[in-house]
C-alpha cells in the first residue's frame, strides 16, 4: 500500500521505517532538507537502536522515501500518517500547530480519496476538529477525507521492537470503511487490533501514559517513606511484583520520570480536565511528585556539604534514561543547572547524549561554576569530590566500587537510579546515597 508519513521524529520515522519494513510503500516527509539528505544516506536523525539497520534495507529495496516535497508526496497515497511533535505549552496544554500545517497541506494538494491517520499524542477530541479543519482547506470537495486515531505505544531506546513487536494496536475511526482500511495497512505486523471510536484511541492513549506515570510516581513516593522508616524500596517492590494485579514492571524507584512522553501527557490530561471542570486529582499528584523527585539527590546532597563552590563534581548519564540520546525532561538538566548555579565543577559523562547536552549547556563557565565533558568515566571519577548518577547506562553499571574509592578524592556518590549495591560500596570505602534503600 502507498502510505505517506508526515514528521521524522521518534513517532513517525519509526512509523514509517517500519510500515516499509512489512512491505508498505512509504514516503517520509519533513521540513528539513538536511535532515532528509541524511536519512537517504541510511543516517537516523535520532539515536534509536536498530533503526539505522531498517533504514538502510528498506533504502535499497526501494520502500523507503524521504522527501521535502509535500505536494507531491501528499497527492495520491492510500494513507497519510501524522507523526509530528505536539510540545507542552506554558499552561500544560498541548501545541497543536505543526498538526494544523500538516493538514493544510494535505488539503490543498490531495488528488483522491484518502485516510489521514494521527499518531501523534493530542487532546481527546482533537480529531474531530482536524478532519473539519482539512474539510475547510479541501481544494478538491469533492474528495472523502477521512481522519483516524492510531496512537503509538513505543518506548523510546526499545521503539523499533515496540512497533513491530506491540502488544496491541489500537484504532479509532467512525467508518466501517476507516476502520477496514487501517486494518488492511496492519496486517502484516499480525498483532492484536483494538477497534473503537476516535475519541476513545485518543484518551486510551493519555491513560495508559498517565497509568504508568502514577506508577512510577507511587513508587518514589513510597521510597522516599522507606528512606524514613527504615525499610528498602527493592524489596518492597520485588514483594509487590508478585501480584498478578500489580504486575512487575514501573516499580523501580528513582529520581523521577523524563523523556517526550510521561511529562507532557500527565500535564495535558490535568490541563483538559480542567477545561471541562473536572480535576484528576490522582495525576495531579503524580506530577507534584514527579517534580521534586527530580531533584531529591541535590538536595540531599546539599544537606551534607558546606558548599558546592570549587568542587569538582563527576556527573555520569545525562540522557532521561538508556538507550537514547534525548534529554525532554531529564533529571540531569535539572540538577546540573542547580550545580552549576551553586558554584560547581562539573565534568560530565554519556556515552550517547553529550552532544545534545552541550547544546543546552556549553562548555565553560556557567553561572558561577563550569561545566566540561568526558567520554571516558575515570576522568569524570579523577579527583572528584562528589559523583552524582543520573542514568543507568551498562558503562556506568560496569563501574566497580572500588574505582570510586580510587579515583575520587573524597568517595562520595548519590546515585539516582539504584544502580550499586548499598553493603558492597560502604564495603569498598565509598560513602553511598541511594532511593529508598
Amino acid at each position: 500500500m502507498k502510505l505517506v508519513v508526515a514528521g521524522t521524529g521518534y513517532v513517525g520515522l519509526v512509523a514509517g521505517v517500519c510500515f516499509a519494513e512489512k512491505g508498505h510503500d512509504v514516503t517520509c516527509v519533513d521540513v528539513d532538507e538536511n535532515k532528509v539528505k541524511l536519512m537517504e544516506s541510511g543516517v537516523s536523525p535520532i539515536y534509536e537502536d536498530g533503526l539505522e539497520e531498517l533504514m538502510k534495507r528498506n533504502n535499497a529495496a526501494g520502500r523507503l522515501h524521504y522527501t521535502t516535497d509535500y505536494k507531491s508526496a501528499y497527492k495520491d497515497p492510500d494513507a497519510i500518517f501524522i507523526g509530528v511533535g505536539t510540545p507542552e505549552q506554558p499552561d500544560g496544554s498541548a501545541n497543536l500547530s505543526y498538526i494544523a500545517t500538516v493538514c493544510r497541506q494535505i488539503a490543498e494538494n490531495v488528488e483522491k480519496d484518502c485516510l489521514v491517520v494521527v499518531k501523534s499524542t493530542v487532546p481527546v477530541g482533537t480529531n474531530d476538529h482536524v478532519e473539519q479543519f482539512i474539510k475547510d482547506f479541501l481544494v478538491r470537495k469533492e474528495l472523502h477525507i477521512e481522519v483516524a486515531s492510531n496512537p503509538e505505544f513505543l518506548a523510546q531506546g526499545s521503539a523499533v521492537h515496540d512497533t513491530l513487536h506491540a502488544a496491541r494496536i489500537i484504532i479509532g475511526t467512525e467508518s466501517e470503511e476507516a476502520e477496514k482500511l487501517l486494518r488492511e495497512i496492519y496486517e502484516p505486523f499480525q498483532l492484536p487490533i483494538v477497534a473503537m471510536n476516535r475519541r476513545s484511541a485518543e484518551m486510551t492513549k493519555y491513560a495508559c501514559n498517565d497509568f504508568l506515570a502514577l506508577k512510577i510516581s507511587y513508587m518514589n513516593d513510597i521510597a522516599n517513606l522507606c528512606e524514613k522508616i527504615g525499610a528498602n524500596i527493592e524489596d518492597v517492590a520485588k514483594g509487590m511484583s508478585y501480584d498478578a494485579r500489580i504486575g512487575a514492571n514501573f516499580l523501580k524507584a528513582g529520581i523521577g520520570y523524563g523523556g517526550s512522553c510521561f511529562p507532557k501527557d500527565t500535564k495535558a490530561l490535568k490541563f483538559q480536565a480542567h477545561k471541562v471542570g473536572y480535576r484528576l486529582r490522582t495525576v495531579e499528584a503524580a506530577v507534584d511528585v514527579n517534580a521534586d523527585q527530580k531533584t531529591a539527590l541535590f538536595y540531599k546532597a546539599s544537606n551534607r556539604m558546606i558548599s558546592f563552590e570549587h568542587l569538582k563534581v563527576a556527573v555520569l548519564g545525562l540522557a532521561f534514561k538508556p538507550g537514547t540520546d534525548d534529554l525532554r525532561e531529564a533529571p540531569s538538566i535539572d540538577n546540573i543547572a542547580l550545580l552549576l548555579k551553586n558554584g560547581a565543577d562539573i565534568v560530565a559523562y554519556d556515552p550517547v547524549a553529550m552532544n545534545n547536552f552541550k547544546k543546552k549547556f556549553p562548555e565553560g563557565v556557567v553561572e558561577k561554576g563550569t561545566i566540561s565533558y568526558t567520554n571516558q568515566i575515570e576522568e569524570a571519577l579523577k579527583d572528584a569530590n562528589i559523583c552524582f548518577i543520573f542514568t543507568e547506562w551498562k558503562e556506568i553499571r560496569k563501574v566497580k566500587p572500588e574505582t570510586f574509592k580510587q579515583l575520587m578524592r573524597t568517595p562520595l556518590a548519590y546515585d539516582g537510579r539504584n544502580i550499586f549495591d548499598p553493603e558492597k560500596m560502604k564495603a569498598a570505602g565509598v560513602e553511598y546515597y541511594s532511593i529508598g534503600r
